[in-house]
């Protein structure tokens, strides 16, 4: 490089996340993408970011998050859902095919998304989408993988009420067939493994009894429930051919399974969420329905477990799983927690969360924790140019204080509705600005890093479409 260069932008003097090493550096972008990574650039720079004292990391690939448009955009919407992506250091993500309404099982349904995209704004950072398994579509899934899904999702076990025609369960047999047609698509399933008769007989016996406080639904759904699914789902994607992604894995034995069969050549993946590796089950009975999920948090003996198997590199990939709702579906009526609406909200929080917890509290390496939320996301779905800094890839960038801890509270989040288990919760970072092919979508109020009329722009977010991915293994 000399002083003759000329670059659109330069983040200058941070410390830069790289694939295998974290190194003071400046990053110059050209038209959207990393153009040059060194320890200093020269030439003409249309702006400068300093970010002396900063992390410098891939942007977050968040490729679980529910937003609920068409149908349900008062639980949260492209607006909303990826204005708090953004303020959270994620550049991508892929949305959920479950609670919209029609659910995404089939191209028109499709369409009708990503009509309600662009009607309600956009989405401020780029985003991809998952279809559906559903009982009864399996000839549906050749028009969603032609319209450009990254993939197919599948529940062994309800997954709730959301109102007439909304997303069911498929039974064994189903998951088998859809898999076999899943794996002629060239496609990945994602699975939500417990096991339905287990859940829902320990269900029946805890209402039944009248036993319907928190921690009568964390026993109503144990870690066999999800030991016996992830077998189940292992033996049929190895029957079928099928490639695995097993999201929200709360159990450490069930990451042992899918390691196992991943030695003996399945092309399968494990997805964990902030809410396994913060909380634990005394957390949830401390906090109430906003930590409500399923499968269920676990105790601080599995809590641990997971961060270990993490730093091991044996779990691939760390999602939020952003399940928002309406504050009216968490309120517990009659002490039955068994009614209130499961899930976490959590898309704001990912990266604060994992670099507090991970980095600063517990020492995992800063390639190790970003490689989860990036690069092995960007790479399983087939996200060319996502997810790591190097020349070629888009400029997609979080810029993380870590000397600004802080206690998030709801004035904070950017949620349709700004409620969180994690609110009250001290966290030892904070995004300072995220940055979309070197854009800048997100910047703190307070960070003089970059200027306050460079902030917030809306909606620059683009549809991915995959390309063919290689086997996870390869990667």
């Amino acid at each position: 490089m000399n002083g003759n260069d000329e670059w659109d932008v330069i983040v200058s003097g941070g410390n830069v996340v790289l694939r295998d090493q974290v190194c003071a550096a400046d990053i110059g972008i050209k038209d959207g993408k990393i153009a040059a990574v060194a320890p200093r650039l020269e030439g003409k720079a249309g702006k400068t970011i300093e970010a002396a004292g900063m992390l410098v990391l891939p942007g977050v690939v968040d490729m679980h998050v529910h937003l609920d448009e068409p149908g349900l955009g008062e639980w949260e919407g492209f607006v909303s859902g990826s204005a708090a992506l953004a303020a959270g250091g994620c550049t991508s993500y892929a949305d959920m095919p479950l609670n919209g309404l029609p659910p995404t099982v089939n191209a028109e349904a499709l369409a009708l998304k990503l009509e309600a995209e662009r009607k309600s704004g956009g989405s401020r950072v780029d985003f991809a989408l998952w279809g559906g398994l559903v009982p009864g579509n399996r000839e549906d899934l050749s028009g969603l993988a032609e319209a450009g899904v990254v993939g197919f999702k599948a529940f062994m076990s309800s997954p709730g009420d959301t109102g007439e025609g909304c997303f069911r369960n498929v039974d064994d047999e189903e998951l088998y067939e859809g898999m076999r047609r899943i794996a002629s698509l060239g496609k990945v399933l994602a699975i939500h493994a417990e096991s339905e008769a287990i859940v829902s007989s320990l269900t029946a016996a805890k209402t039944e009894a009248g036993a319907l406080t928190m921690r009568d639904y964390l026993e109503s759904r144990p870690p066999d429930a999800e030991l016996e699914a992830v077998r189940t789902a292992l033996e049929l994607a190895a029957r079928s051919g099928c490639s695995l992604h097993v999201v929200h894995v709360s159990a450490p034995e069930a990451i042992r399974l899918i390691s196992e069969a991943k030695r003996s050549g399945l092309d399968a993946t494990a997805e964990t969420c902030p809410h396994y590796l913060v909380f634990t089950d005394e957390d949830v009975v401390r906090i109430g329905a906003k930590a409500k999920c399923s499968p269920p948090i676990r105790g601080a003996r599995e809590r641990e477990e997971l961060w270990a198997l993490l730093a091991a590199g044996e779990i691939d990939i760390i999602a939020s799983d952003h399940s928002p709702c309406p504050p009216d579906l968490k309120e517990v009526e009659g002490g039955d927690y068994f009614r209130a609406w499961g899930g976490i909200s959590c898309a704001q929080s990912t990266l604060e969360l994992i670099l507090s917890e991970g980095w600063l509290k517990r020492g995992i390496p800063l390639t190790v924790l970003s490689r989860a939320m990036s690069a092995a996301p960007a790479a399983r779905l087939g996200l060319r140019g996502k997810g790591l800094i190097e020349a070629g890839y888009d400029a997609d960038l979080a810029i993380v204080d870590p000397r600004g801890g802080y206690t998030l509270t709801a004035a904070d989040l950017k949620y349709r509705h700004p409620h969180s288990a994690y609110e009250g919760y001290v966290l030892g970072c904070r995004v300072a600005a995220t940055l979309l092919r070197g854009e800048t979508v997100y910047s703190r109020p307070d960070n003089a890093g970059v200027p306050e009329n460079e902030g917030e722009k809306g909606a620059l977010g683009r549809r991915l479409i995959p390309v063919q991915a290689v086997p996870f293994a390869e990667i």
